[in-house]
């Protein structure tokens, strides 16, 4: 997937993908990542 100059927020998840490797994946695709964090939704 190219994600080149696009603006990505990546929502982790505690239980699942961390939102640091959202954004490291996001990256790697060429996204400009504004907003990274990990949530747990109960």
């Amino acid at each position: 997937m190219d994600l080149k100059d696009k603006q990505v927020v990546a929502i982790g998840e505690r239980e699942g993908v961390s939102g640091p490797s959202l954004k490291l994946l996001a990256e790697s695709a060429g996204a400009n990542v504004v907003f990274s964090v990990t949530q747990c939704f109960v």
